[in-house]
């Protein structure tokens, strides 16, 4: 992997390995702390306990983390664990990945998402396979939709209560 961290204003975003999933699965937290982090109040949250068997399924499928997996979201100033993102996969022969994101309760309506968001879009958008980015989100989820169309996200189409998003990598300028 090209980057082993994304450094956005407030935040770092590590990647997760192997061995950290499958300490947070087991409600240990040795490796995180050995790097000098700390828990934020309500993480590991269930959505992240519910993700983490996926989470290891796509690690184990790459010799290490390719950055198209799940990425600890980490508050640069008190170095405390506040949620994940990331992307659900490798890109499909279209170049396409599916971005998520999840920050604890006690984080939220602070921007921590939208800017998690987009260190990894632009992170994503500078590997050449990648050509757009999808999300989805709940109709009534307004933190996400306000998330998403800050960030330049269309809406593609609504199915089953889902909105599902889209993102288009900015065409490359060609030098003369």
């Amino acid at each position: 992997m090209k980057s082993k961290k994304i450094t956005t204003e407030r935040l770092y975003l590590l990647p997760f390995t192997i061995q950290i999933a499958k300490e947070v699965m087991d409600g240990q937290f040795t490796l995180l702390t050995e790097l000098g982090l700390k828990l934020g109040k309500g993480w590991p949250d269930d959505e992240l306990k519910e993700c983490l068997p996926r989470i290891i399924e796509n690690l184990e499928l790459v010799a290490e983390p390719s950055g198209f997996e799940s990425w600890m979201v980490i508050d640069k100033a008190s170095k405390t664990l506040i949620g994940d993102a990331g992307f659900k996969g490798l890109p499909t022969v279209e170049g396409i990945v599916d971005l998520g994101y999840a920050i604890i309760a006690a984080e939220r309506r602070k921007g921590y998402a939208a800017e998690a968001a987009e260190g990894l879009i632009k992170w994503a958008f500078k590997q050449s396979d990648v050509k757009m980015i999808t999300a989805r989100c709940a109709h009534v989820n307004e933190a996400s939709t306000k998330t998403l169309t800050h960030l330049g996200f269309y809406q593609k189409f609504i199915k089953e209560e889902m909105v599902h998003w889209f993102l288009l990598r900015e065409p490359q300028k060609k030098l003369a």
